[in-house]
């Protein structure tokens, strides 16, 4: 994926996250060159296969994981998680339900909670203003 030179370009592990994807598991000619916003555009509307299949199947970024499992990404490093996961073991631990897994998802629900709560509090102290 070689841009051209005088188009807006990104490193590749930039392309990535903003893909979702984990950088790792990206075929090499995507890992070695550079990604113009033209061709990020592209990826994003038309993905090809490799792009749909690392989507479905993993393996993920850290930041997907804890998204797909409720979870903070500190909440993953608390759980021990430290590594890109596939779908399949996504699903395994959703399944398996380990405590800290539930533990996590209680903290991070009372998080959403606060965060509700003091977005509430603002709205209501700008309107009475």
């Amino acid at each position: 994926m070689n841009a051209q030179p005088n188009a807006q370009t990104m490193k590749p592990a930039t392309a990535a996250k903003k893909l979702g994807v984990y950088l790792d598991a990206t075929p090499e000619d995507f890992r070695s060159g550079t990604v113009s916003r033209a061709e990020l555009n592209a990826l994003q509307t038309d993905p090809p296969e490799w792009l749909r299949t690392l989507r479905r199947e993993g393996p993920h970024p850290r930041p997907v994981v804890a998204a797909k499992l409720g979870v903070s990404i500190s909440g993953l490093a608390r759980g021990g998680v430290t590594e890109a996961l596939t779908t399949a073991q996504i699903d395994a631990l959703k399944t398996e339900a380990p405590e800290w897994l539930l533990r996590e998802r209680a903290v991070q629900e009372e998080v959403r909670k606060e965060t509700a709560r003091i977005k509430a509090k603002k709205a209501e102290k700008d309107q009475a203003a």
